[in-house]
């Protein structure tokens, strides 16, 4: 798969792929440019090298219609604010009044896109929607990791129709790092999945069985592997149909002699609610009436004491409903953990990146995934859509 740096650049109109989907509040400003911010070495790479930019992006989920609301201006504008340069704003993302602004582009000139998702064929991967992106362009560069998992036309149809194609910095570094850490870790490694399913992180699992030395289970997820253990979880979410995968995985963890962590405490309460009157019960002593929200204070030091010798970390997902303070320790007092070690940390989905954002320590964290789905996809071992088509292209 080619770089952006194995690509002449210069006069050429390079269109990049980006992830500005980032939040606004209700006067349309950027509240988070966090996404925008990891995209600027890409972008400033290519303008250093006498491209004529061309930045695409969805935003939101218009769901194939033009609203307002959803809208890049406002992501333009901030853009223009970081680059400390103009970004000119077109009317549409295809159609012959951006090809023709694109012509009157010098080099160095920089033009963001219209939302994709304005147009139905950008989330169907249609090919003709593809075609008409890649006839805007010489250069095709993908930069945009957290859509990496879809087949998306901006991702997908794009590339079978364009000149040349090549992976942003970001994407790239996103690649090298998930893959040295499976590849050639500083052991032990270490995986902590949190978040509410084991349906959805099941893939994630059985593929991580083949790495670690440890996993650690938190959040809602927990609930299942606890029940699988004989335990009483009172209303606690948890999925019955998965109590038996849950048994099948710490069977074959154990048998592989990988430590399997699990919550020895946790945080109840009789209702999903911030004002709920809280309290602190053993993993297997869950009230009837109580449901589990976070792990609690001796899980929390069970999981910093096993996390001491590690070498390498990778976690996905909360340890409870850390958007409510009564259910937030476990999060963030594991984040702070995290930082405190001497392991290399790598760290994926945008609950846990906003967890490690609140506790102010997310600069003392080796590396953090732009990216949920796609970064989920790579622990499941899998190859995603989006990168097997820009390798077939190049």
């Amino acid at each position: 798969m080619n770089s952006i740096r194995d690509i002449e650049l210069t006069g050429k109109r390079v269109f990049i792929r980006v992830d500005f989907n980032v939040p606004l509040d209700g006067r349309q400003q950027v509240t988070d440019d966090s996404r925008i911010r990891g995209a600027l070495p890409t972008i400033s790479y290519a303008l250093e090298n006498g491209a004529r930019v061309i930045l695409a992006s969805h935003l939101g989920r218009p769901k194939g219609k033009r609203i307002s609301t959803f809208s890049l201006a406002p992501v333009a504008e901030r853009l223009s604010h970081l680059l400390n340069k103009e970004v000119q704003m077109a009317d549409d993302c295809i159609g012959r009044a951006v090809a023709a602004q694109i012509t009157t582009m010098e080099n160095g000139d920089i033009l963001l896109l219209e939302n994709l998702r304005f147009h139905p064929g950008e989330q169907e991967d249609d090919d003709a929607f593809g075609k008409a992106l890649a006839d805007l362009c010489d250069v095709y560069v993908n930069d945009a990791f957290a859509v990496c998992h879809r087949k998306n036309a901006s991702v997908s149809a794009i590339t079978r129709h364009v000149r040349e194609a090549a992976a942003g910095l970001l994407l790239q570094r996103e690649l090298d790092y998930f893959a040295s850490a499976m590849a050639q870790p500083k052991r032990p490694l270490v995986a902590i999945i949190g978040g509410a399913k084991v349906s959805s992180k099941l893939g994630a699992l059985r593929n991580m069985l083949q790495h670690v030395d440890k996993i650690m289970i938190g959040g809602a997820m927990a609930n299942t592997f606890l029940k699988a253990m004989g335990f009483s979880l009172g209303t606690s979410m948890l999925e019955e149909d998965m109590v038996a995968e849950a048994a099948n995985v710490m069977e074959e963890a154990i048998g592989q002699g990988i430590r399997f962590y699990l919550p020895v405490d946790v945080v109840v309460a009789d209702q999903l609610d911030a004002e709920a009157a809280t309290s602190v019960v053993p993993a297997q002593e869950i009230p009837e009436t109580q449901m589990a929200l976070d792990i609690g204070p001796a899980t929390s030091q069970l999981f910093e004491e096993a996390l001491h010798d590690a070498g390498t970390i990778i976690w996905n997902g909360p340890m409870g409903v850390f958007e409510m303070a009564p259910f937030s320790k476990g999060t963030f007092h594991l984040a702070t953990s995290l930082a405190s070690t001497g392991a290399t940390t790598i760290v994926g989905g945008g609950d846990t990146d906003a967890a490690l954002h609140h506790t102010g320590v997310a600069d003392k964290i080796t590396f953090i995934s732009t990216g949920g789905g796609a970064f989920l996809t790579l622990m499941e071992g899998k190859t995603l859509p989006a990168v097997a088509a820009l390798e077939a292209a190049a």
